[in-house]
């Protein structure tokens, strides 16, 4: 490492994310904090931390070093839409309060935190105006953005809130965010072992400078797996078992008007075997063209005896009909020549990776797909290795733990790219050179 051109603080520190970024623009690590135990024997693994603080639990801290700078990707989940959004009536909610204290103490010239999403949403705006104005009040001018991983050159949806403060004595300070790559990120880049025949040359504006999911899915780089969403690239489970015409034909037009009143008011009601008749007897909403098929109740059973339609207090309803759930245990498989692969979680997805692409030019891509990738079973769960790629990693880091663990600590990680590209904008800021 060459001469020192300014300290920092990495708080809430996981595995080492920020702190990878900073060292490589010449930062100084002096402390920092973590309690999870699987974490801080990683992130001793990888760095020298013989002479550094270790604060253990912030919520404890004090006598703390000065440090330029301080950073930390703030416990999310009371904000997280898969949380139970209680805000700092969460005891990891109110972890921001303590983050506001310590930054108080230290008075450093700067500061990066990083949250989820969840934080900007509306539903959080009052939480998010508390924590903007307690930090300017301490001192500090105050910008926020949502910044995604995407573009930043890794392949992984990853939108996170990043909210940095200047020390307001520093008055010529002007800090902007970094604006987004110009060239878009390739799966098949962080992949061991997969066969691309095939690339997709995509540019920057087909994507409005800013990741969409269904901008990709449109594109055909990834295959979602469920029966109450419907498109070119969804896999149905009727699609994976002999099934006849009418079948098909009952099922997606049950798929199009679940969300009818007529039949309830839950986002996705059970029919009656008449609600189901009269689908094929009438021009339901424009929707459909009227069709005179006759549907049996033997049909409908037999949708049962697939496990497609399951029969509960009289009426029928699809089996699969959690979005997140997909069918036989995945949600979505992603082509070596997507963009993107899916938000690394703590918890896992059910989303996996092709191990080959799609040769070009194919007409029926859904079709060749069942037969040529998923039923031939040419896709595997992401390895940890091609995670922390994904999150920024070089592959000189070093996990001696399980897979499980390890993926479990790169979901909570930060995007090492983000951090990297922002903080080299904060350091031009406040002129460190």
């Amino acid at each position: 490492m060459g001469k020192t051109k300014f300290t920092f603080i990495d708080l809430f520190a996981g595995i080492g994310g920020f702190r990878i970024a900073l060292e490589n623009l010449g930062g100084k690590c002096v402390a920092y904090s973590e309690i999870y135990q699987p974490a801080i024997r990683v992130y001793k693994d990888n760095f020298d931390t013989s002479k550094d603080v270790e604060i253990g639990d912030i919520t404890k801290a004090s006598d703390l070093p000065y440090a330029d700078i301080l950073v930390g990707g703030v416990p999310c989940q009371s904000w997280s839409i898969a949380g139970k959004n209680r805000g700092f009536e969460d005891p990891r909610g109110k972890l921001w309060l303590d983050t506001i204290k310590v930054t108080t103490a230290i008075k450093p010239k700067a500061f990066i935190y990083e949250n989820v999403k969840g934080l900007a949403d509306p539903r959080n705006k009052q939480n998010l105006e508390l924590i903007i104005n307690e930090l300017s009040q301490i001192g500090y001018t105050i910008k926020y953005k949502v910044l995604n991983a995407f573009d930043y050159g890794l392949p992984q949806s990853r939108e996170r809130i990043f909210i940095v403060g200047i020390r307001n004595d520093l008055k010529n300070a002007n800090f902007s965010f970094p604006a987004p790559y110009k060239t878009l990120p390739n799966l098949s880049s962080v992949l061991n072992n997969v066969l691309v025949q095939s690339e997709v040359k995509d540019s920057r504006e087909e994507y409005r400078n800013s990741f969409n999911m269904a901008a990709v899915a449109n594109k055909g780089n990834f295959f979602i797996f469920s029966d109450v969403r419907n498109g070119d690239f969804t896999v149905h489970s009727w699609d994976l078992v002999k099934t006849s015409q009418l079948e098909k034909e009952i099922c997606l037009k049950m798929l199009k008007n679940r969300r009818r009143s007529l039949y309830g008011d839950k986002d996705g009601n059970p029919m009656s075997f008449k609600d189901i008749q009269n689908l094929f007897s009438i021009n339901v909403l424009a929707l459909d063209d009227q069709r005179t098929s006759s549907v049996t109740k033997k049909d409908l059973d037999d949708l049962v005896e697939k496990n497609i339609l399951r029969f509960k207090d009289g009426k029928y309803e699809l089996s699969n009909s959690r979005i997140s759930s997909g069918i036989n245990g995945i949600y979505r498989i992603f082509l070596p020549e997507s963009h993107v692969f899916s938000t690394l979680t703590r918890s896992g997805t059910r989303d996996f990776v092709a191990t080959e692409s799609m040769p070009a030019n194919i007409m029926n891509k859904k079709a060749y797909f069942i037969e040529n990738i998923y039923k031939k079973h040419k896709f595997r769960a992401i390895e940890s290795r091609e995670a922390a790629r994904i999150q920024g990693f070089g592959d000189d880091f070093i996990f001696n733990t399980p897979y499980t663990t390890t993926m479990g600590l790169l979901g909570n990680s930060i995007a090492i790219n983000i951090v990297k590209n922002v903080s080299k904008e904060l350091l031009t800021a406040i002129e460190v050179k």
